[in-house]
């Protein structure tokens, strides 16, 4: 998963909500705001030259549980695989040949390219591959990610300990992967984007050995130099024995930042040229713009992703679709936007988002597109959310949530008359409150996608298989935290999967998500992700962002 720890804004006074914005944000995706290309710099590479960024304590960088936005910086960069995304979603091979499924898609076979390695020498073959999926999908690793194998037969086996392999996996050459599949699925090779799709070395071991998860050998463009230093910092160098186009850089430095300001601490490092790419607070938006844009230092752009209220559906307060609906009625989403985010984020009225052109559904969630009191006030009352009901709002501190939550919970509060118990806590601690089968009340969330697709923002988020839930403890360890499981939902996204023509397949996602969103509102979608960035084009060329959001970190060079 690509779950992102921060909108990267500080926290503002409440009452700012309901204040006129002080601007409009006319940024257009792929531009820098001002209609002009992003500034990407494109020039002739020269290498050399160390380039600096922070990001908050990552949760894994080892790619067998790599998960938001902050590891995955770290481990695409560590670690290639069969595929690879560009910045607009389109899929192309990376140590992959050739992709190559059967007439019904329940087989694939990869060609690899030979000749690469790790940077410790090991051979990069069907092995590797093998190995490095079956270590992240084995029980011992517990592994949150692991569940993007789920259509592989054998993973539910090797899940629950009975078998040590994939019996659906084999090579029948060293550079031959070959791929069966339990489910049928014709997008199966975008899944392999996803870092938990990554090869591994022999000298990986388990998914449980510490010392390889703190400093993992991988086979990317860049590899560690010494060891993850937890709470203080990452080191790449450049590894000259990449097997595809090295890097420029010879050094990455990645400062890990306190979580409380992170968004802060980035923009100050940027200022003062301690950083040369930069996240900044929501309050300094405008002004970052007006001072970055025309020195071409800006770049702004509509997201492959979504910010929403996960709700946990199989207990507690919200556990009916009219009191989710209650909840989203209440939520003026248009004055937070303008209120808190300065006009910088755009409502969402549907769950798989606008990026996705060919499946988005505008308006599919009626209770998003506009505050109605009364009708919130009405289905409270049906599901029986009476007022100085008890909902408890979770949210992760350090990534600027405190502004919008406090809103939202106000918003709540006056409309339903709910007793709204909001709590900030460290964003590892937030991701195992959600997994509690004592789960209950609303958690604050946003999603990148981590392949292009519109199935990845349903199956990984609500698809019954992504529970995931420990028979005996029953901790989820997926992605569908709320739990929501629907037959006929799960039907249609195996049907989806499972067709060969795209457009058709956009079709039966659609009405998946009218399932889930428009009639169970089992997610309630806030805002559409848009991404506001600094950068020292001044200094770098071919710097731009990728699918990830990220630092174009493997093309980057000096001027």
């Amino acid at each position: 998963m690509r779950l992102t720890t921060t909108m990267r804004w500080t926290a503002l006074a409440a009452t700012v909500v309901m204040a006129a914005a002080a601007c409009s944000n006319d940024g257009k995706s792929g531009t820098s705001g001002d209609g002009n290309p992003a500034p990407s710099a494109t020039g002739a590479a020269k290498q050399g030259g160390t380039f600096r960024l922070g990001i908050v304590e990552p949760t894994a960088i080892d790619p067998y549980n790599t998960q938001e936005s902050e590891g995955t910086l770290v481990t695409h960069s560590l670690f290639t695989g069969l595929t690879s995304v560009d910045a607009k979603g389109k899929l192309s091979n990376a140590l992959a040949e050739s992709r190559t499924p059967n007439d019904d898609c329940s087989q694939w076979t990869f060609k690899i390219k030979s000749g690469t390695t790790f940077s410790n020498g090991e051979v990069v073959d069907a092995e590797a591959f093998i190995r490095g999926w079956t270590r992240a999908s084995a029980k011992e690793a517990a592994s949150d990610v692991a569940y993007h194998m789920a259509e592989i037969e054998g993973f539910k086996e090797l899940q629950d300990g009975t078998a040590p392999t994939f019996s659906g996996l084999s090579a029948s050459d060293p550079n031959t992967l070959v791929v069966k599949l339990a489910t049928k699925d014709c997008e199966f090779d975008l899944r392999t984007f996803h870092t938990v799709f990554s090869p591994v070395p022999k000298a990986a071991g388990a998914g449980t050995n510490k010392e390889y998860n703190d400093q993992p050998i991988g086979n990317g463009p860049f590899k560690l130099d010494g060891p993850w230093q937890h709470n203080s910092k990452i080191t790449l160098v450049r590894n000259d024995s990449y097997g595809l186009k090295k890097a420029n850089l010879d050094r990455v430095e990645i400062s890990i930042l306190n979580s409380a300001g992170a968004s802060d601490l980035e923009y100050q490092g940027f200022q003062s040229g301690q950083f040369d790419w930069a996240r900044l607070p929501t309050e300094q938006l405008t002004a970052a713009k007006a001072a970055n844009s025309p020195k071409g230092q800006w770049l702004e752009w509509d997201a492959n992703g979504i910010n929403y209220l996960l709700p946990i559906t199989f207990s507690g307060p919200l556990k009916t679709k009219e009191a989710r609906q209650a909840v989203s009625y209440a939520i003026d989403r248009d004055a937070i936007g303008k209120g808190v985010f300065k006009g910088f984020r755009s409502t969402a009225t549907a769950f798989v988002p606008p990026a996705f052109p060919d499946a988005y559904q505008k308006d599919l969630c009626a209770s998003c597109v506009k505050q109605d009191k009364e009708k919130a006030k009405q289905l409270a009352a049906q599901a029986g959310l009476t007022p100085g009901t008890k909902l408890y709002f979770g949210y992760n501190t350090g990534g600027g949530h405190d502004a919008w939550v406090q809103a939202v919970a106000q918003q709540l509060k006056d409309v339903l008359g709910l007793d709204v118990q909001t709590e900030g806590i460290p964003f590892k601690e937030l991701l195992e409150k959600e997994k509690s089968p004592d789960a209950s009340g609303i958690f604050r969330a946003a999603w990148g996608a981590d392949y292009p697709t519109p199935g990845n923002f349903l199956a990984p988020l609500l698809g019954t298989d992504a529970i995931s839930a420990d028979p005996v403890t029953n901790v989820a360890s997926g992605d569908n935290r709320g739990r929501y499981s629907n037959p006929a939902f799960d039907a249609l996204l195996a049907k989806a999967t499972g067709t060969k023509d795209e457009a058709a397949r956009n079709k039966i996602y659609q009405e998946a998500e009218k399932i889930a969103i428009g009639d169970d509102l089992a997610l309630i979608p806030l805002w559409n992700r848009s991404q506001q960035r600094v950068a020292n084009t001044t200094k770098w060329a071919n710097l731009s962002y990728d699918f990830n959001e990220d630092p174009t970190l493997d093309s980057v060079s000096l001027k």
